[in-house]
């Protein structure tokens, strides 16, 4: 279906891009923080098992899962306040104008995204949401067990930088926006979302996104989709839309 975002440019919702990573009980799948792998298994007891193969009716399987830890996701800024705060409340629209760019970390022991290659990417004016890729970019990112490897993080400054952008959702393809070991910092989250001083209940961050190399920088339409759960954190899925124009495609 062909939506117009204005007299020039629209969008294609029959050719998504979908930028998530699923979440599996194979003990070959995403984790980090140190947890151990999702459970997902059949509901038994003495009248019922829920597994068709093994004789039931139906498949019918309890899921045991941390939403930081084993799949995309997106969080608000209840992930660190005293107060509760749901991230379904807080994202009440799904389509933004995003930005994709991709870079690659610097330093050796610890792997830093900087503010100054930000800078260098040159953030178009308008965008609501950017999406940040890292390098290299391994399709082994969707299996990774992210515990104890000091992942790359962002710099604390790049949050006051897309904060003065106007960018209210932040997508990135790393299990945390900050180190793995700081303390309980948080730097960046803190800054991102003003806490503790004024928390901002509009931003959000996505985290554990993977983006394919054949997927280039520039330009998208980018939808949220949500799991309704009343959580700091929920399972999400966030898909990309190429823009187009008319008159390349020869629409009238």
């Amino acid at each position: 279906m062909v939506f117009y975002l204005n007299s020039e440019e629209y969008i294609d919702t029959d050719f998504p891009i979908d930028i998530s990573i699923q979440m599996s009980g194979e003990s070959s799948g995403l984790t980090s923080w140190g947890q151990s792998n999702p459970e997902i298994e059949p509901v038994r007891d003495s009248n019922f098992i829920g597994s068709v193969k093994e004789g039931g009716v139906v498949n019918f399987n309890n899921i045991r899962f941390n939403p930081h830890a084993h799949i995309t996701h997106t969080e608000c800024c209840g992930h660190i306040t005293e107060d509760f705060y749901s991230v379904n409340d807080v994202l009440k629209s799904f389509f933004f104008e995003c930005q994709l760019i991709t870079v690659e970390p610097m330093g050796t022991t610890d792997k830093v995204v900087m503010l100054d290659q930000l800078k260098e990417k040159s953030l178009k004016e308008g965008i609501k949401a950017l999406i940040i890729r890292t390098l290299p970019n391994k399709e082994s990112k969707k299996k990774a067990d992210y515990t104890n490897t000091n992942p790359p993080f962002l710099d604390i400054d790049i949050a006051s930088y897309i904060i003065e952008k106007g960018i209210d959702h932040l997508l990135v393809d790393l299990p945390s926006v900050d180190q793995e070991r700081d303390g309980g910092e948080l730097a960046f989250h803190h800054r991102y979302w003003n806490v503790p001083q004024n928390p901002n209940n509009s931003r959000t961050i996505t985290e554990f996104v993977y983006i394919p190399d054949q997927v280039l920088d520039g330009d998208y339409v980018l939808e949220i989709q949500m799991s309704p759960v009343k959580n700091d954190a929920s399972p999400s899925r966030p898909v990309l839309y190429q823009k187009k124009r008319k008159e390349i495609s020869g629409i009238k």
